[in-house]
């Protein structure tokens, strides 16, 4: 269970440790909070969504219904691919060019999906009640968005501190 925080947290650690030394990271610890990325915003409000769902897919399969070894191993295969999209991502979040960091994060993510999609159709589609397939929304939905406020925040809105710092 404490993995599920671990992106979260190592997250905000990341940017704490680096708003004094890069720039593009500047922002982060301000009082004025209108300082801070609309994608900042973004990533928090979606993140808090998927671990919500993650945690609460979590207690119900602790106290309601346990997985058997084959759906828990799809689970930790496509867990551990999505630690490979966020090691991937904080390398993308800190490099003077992250545009050579885009095709191996989707790449992994292609990857992680593929697992994902893979554990929802072989093990959940005919077993999963309406609240747990909820729960499972809310963990893939907030995690996509998430993703995608981020692809945004590195690829779109930072480009012009990326090249004027350069």
């Amino acid at each position: 269970m404490g993995l599920l925080f671990a992106p979260g947290v190592l997250f905000v650690a990341a940017l704490w440790l680096l708003k004094d030394s890069q720039v593009r990271f500047a922002w982060f610890g301000a009082s004025d909070v209108s300082a801070y990325p609309v994608q900042f915003w973004g990533i928090g409000l979606f993140g808090v969504i998927a671990t919500l769902g993650g945690a609460g897919d979590w207690l119900f399969h602790k106290v309601y219904v346990t997985v058997g070894p084959n759906e828990h191993h799809s689970h930790i295969l496509a867990l551990g691919s999505g630690g490979a999209v966020f090691i991937l991502m904080a390398l993308a979040s800190i490099a003077d060019q992250p545009l050579h960091w885009l095709l191996p994060v989707i790449v992994a993510l292609l990857v992680t999906v593929t697992l994902i999609c893979y554990d929802e159709f072989a093990f959940h589609v005919r077993r999963c009640k309406p609240f747990e397939t909820m729960l499972h929304r809310m963990l893939v939905f907030g995690q996509g968005l998430a993703f995608l406020c981020w692809l945004h925040w590195v690829f779109v809105a930072n480009v012009g501190v990326l090249y004027a710092s350069a």
